[in-house]
């Protein structure tokens, strides 16, 4: 096979493999939420990342990128996307990975909504049912009224409303900057993020009764063994390989093929989630997951081709034109 065929083969490969290993990165940020606190390992790991991408940039031969056009907007918008991230760990040490997964994918809902109300798109009625769709399959996983209902769940929702944002300031404000630059620009707001919380919380110093209620997100600095350092230079790899995934995928195949497979993010949460925590999602879980799925897809299919899902990987959001 070889020609388009084998490029749109290439950019499956590199898709699935990029949310495997994001989702990999997740359940393992998970597995030692409750050794580092989230303000360290976003601390250590950029300090990590930074020189790995860098590296990278002059592998490439493309230093003239390293630097953002215009700093302030790549800043605005590594710190909505550290919001994001905040949002989205905070609920993984109380909430099954493949809930946390589902709720993040109403991503694009939102991006539909906001785009609508921010940039004036238009609106169809196939996005209008999608919407529908999606938040239908959100309140069959959170089930408000019942006691099955935990408010735990807005959280990593949120994070989906702080993406959809950063979503909107991309193709508002960063379309002209490159996926390095922006990347550089967000671990530069992990560090600034990670340090001054570490140095708030060892102002404010809550008690240990407080921490204990949420220690990854109260918890100190506390002190690195091996296995932590090898844990963090894994977590910082793995960004850098799903960066370069992503940006490789959307590159190799049309970006409705590509942001379909993308969606294999909510399969390998379910899968670690298992593996790592012996979580099992209930059947209103799975029926929500595969409405919120189904959802996304459709709104693929209404926008043309243009790539609007979920992204952490700190590139630019672009559409097919800019691949």
């Amino acid at each position: 096979m070889s020609g388009p065929q084998s490029r749109s083969g290439l950019g499956i490969f590199l898709i699935v493999s990029a949310v495997f290993t994001m989702a990999l990165q997740d359940a393992v940020v998970k597995y030692v939420s409750s050794d580092l606190p989230l303000w360290q390992i976003y601390t250590l790991r950029s300090f990590i990342a930074i020189p790995m991408l860098v590296a990278v940039t002059f592998l490439l031969a493309d230093t003239a990128h390293l630097r953002p056009k215009v700093l302030g907007w790549a800043l605005l918008r590594g710190a909505l996307l550290v919001a994001m991230y905040i949002a989205f760990y905070a609920g993984l040490p109380f909430l099954d990975l493949s809930l946390v997964a589902a709720a993040y994918y109403t991503g694009p809902l939102f991006i539909t909504l906001f785009a609508a109300l921010l940039l004036g798109e238009r609106v169809g009625r196939r996005q209008i049912v999608a919407i529908l769709l999606g938040f239908a399959g959100v309140l069959v996983i959170l089930r408000p009224g019942t006691d099955a209902f935990s408010s735990a769940m807005l959280v990593p929702i949120a994070a989906a409303v702080f993406y959809a944002l950063a979503n909107i300031l991309t193709r508002g404000k960063c379309l002209e900057e490159t996926a390095l630059s922006l990347s550089l620009a967000l671990n530069f707001c992990f560090i600034l993020c990670g340090g001054a919380m570490t140095a708030l919380l060892a102002v404010v110093q809550p008690s240990a009764e407080t921490v204990a209620l949420n220690p990854f997100l109260l918890g100190g600095w506390v002190p690195v063994a091996w296995r932590e350092w090898g844990v963090l230079g894994g977590l910082a790899t793995a960004n850098v390989i799903i960066h370069l995934a992503l940006a490789k995928a959307y590159q190799s195949a049309p970006p409705q093929t590509i942001a379909t497979f993308d969606y294999s993010y909510l399969l390998f949460a379910a899968i670690w989630g298992f593996l790592l925590f012996r979580e099992i999602p209930g059947l209103a879980t799975l029926l929500g997951m595969a409405m919120i799925a189904g959802a996304g897809l459709l709104l693929v299919l209404a926008r043309g081709g243009r790539r609007f899902g979920p992204r952490r990987g700190g590139g630019a959001v672009a559409s097919s034109e800019d691949a």
